[in-house]
């Protein structure tokens, strides 16, 4: 029987990622229409309730493997190869994040498998699974299947809805034996992510950062303009697959939709991706160095110039008109 095994990834208190949620759901619509199952892997001391609890969302059954780590790839990678190998499981599907595309990248590699990255959509033809994936900038979709058996998906973030649609799954221990490779390295700390705590989908003020920033450090201009009026901090998704900002701030196809009362766009070119996760603000403002960037066809001000020394200007007579 082919099977879609799903990489769950949760937190310290148990509670698992979106995406996540999102590809078992996505796992389970594609399981019943080729006559399979769809089945996750939970690792580390996860309780009976919550790893059971993923079978709302499609799961028939949950393999945890209580003695790998969560957020290392290599030992992650151990137990999916295992579990697949053990299960004859027939394709392996990630909800995207930087440590879904590290575990599948590892487990291609493990397995010999063929691989496709940024999915956004998931099909079947004559029986089997079919990736579908943007190409030349997001302008085309190409189609890509898999001559052989196991095939790993890794979709984009945001890319699969979560949809409570079943009850509670069984939970079955499996026992891992760790690669020499796979205990060089121990996890000493996972952190909060900057703006992880604010919801931009709430903020009346917002002020998107893209590339035009320059760096992850360059943020600090987005933050503390943000800051002076009362709102928060947005990213465009280029940035956020640079690293420089946290999932949490995207806007865009692939991200969230907001309609704030004012959307300060900084260093942004206004691509079709983007402008449809901003394009119902009330108040556009964009700051671009390009003339010609896409955003001032949409703007209701648009400012050409040197954002380094715009925003730190706009602050600062932000500031003292509060008296602050």
């Amino acid at each position: 029987m082919a099977g879609i095994l799903v990489y769950a990834l949760h937190d310290d208190e148990g509670n698992f990622n979106k995406n996540s949620r999102g590809a078992i759901s996505e796992a389970a619509k594609l399981a019943a229409e080729i006559g399979g199952e769809a089945t996750a892997l939970v690792v580390g001391d996860v309780a009976d309730d919550a790893a059971g609890g993923l079978g709302k969302y499609g799961a028939a059954k949950v393999y945890r493997a209580k003695s790998v780590p969560e957020g290392l790839a290599q030992p992650i990678v151990d137990a999916m190869a295992k579990v697949i190998s053990d299960n004859g499981i027939s394709y392996a599907l990630f909800g995207g994040g930087l440590l879904g595309f590290e575990i599948g990248a590892g487990l291609t590699a493990r397995l010999g498998a063929g691989v496709t990255m940024e999915v956004t959509s998931v099909k079947v033809q004559d029986g089997k699974l079919v990736a579908e994936r943007p190409i030349l900038q997001d302008s085309e979709i190409a189609d890509v299947g898999y001559v052989a058996e196991p095939g790993i998906i890794i979709g984009r973030l945001n890319a699969f809805d979560a949809k409570e649609s079943g009850g509670t799954a069984a939970v079955e221990d499996v026992e891992v034996e760790l690669s020499s490779w796979s205990t060089k390295a121990t996890l000493v700390q996972r952190g909060e992510q900057r703006g992880a705590d604010v919801n931009i989908e709430d903020a009346d003020i917002l002020v998107g950062g893209g590339r035009g920033l320059g760096a992850a450090d360059g943020f600090k201009l987005a933050e503390e303009l943000a800051e002076s009026m009362g709102g928060a901090v947005a990213a465009t998704r280029a940035v956020v697959d640079a690293g420089w900002y946290p999932y949490a701030a995207q806007i865009g196809q692939t991200g969230k939709t907001v309609a704030p009362k004012l959307y300060l766009a900084a260093g942004i070119s206004g691509a079709i991706q983007h402008k449809v996760g901003m394009q119902n603000s009330e108040n556009i403002l964009a700051i671009n160095k390009d003339p010609n960037a896409p955003i001032f066809e949409f703007s209701d001000l648009g400012v050409v110039g040197d954002l380094h020394k715009i925003v730190p200007k706009l602050t600062e007579a932000i500031k003292a008109k509060k008296g602050g």
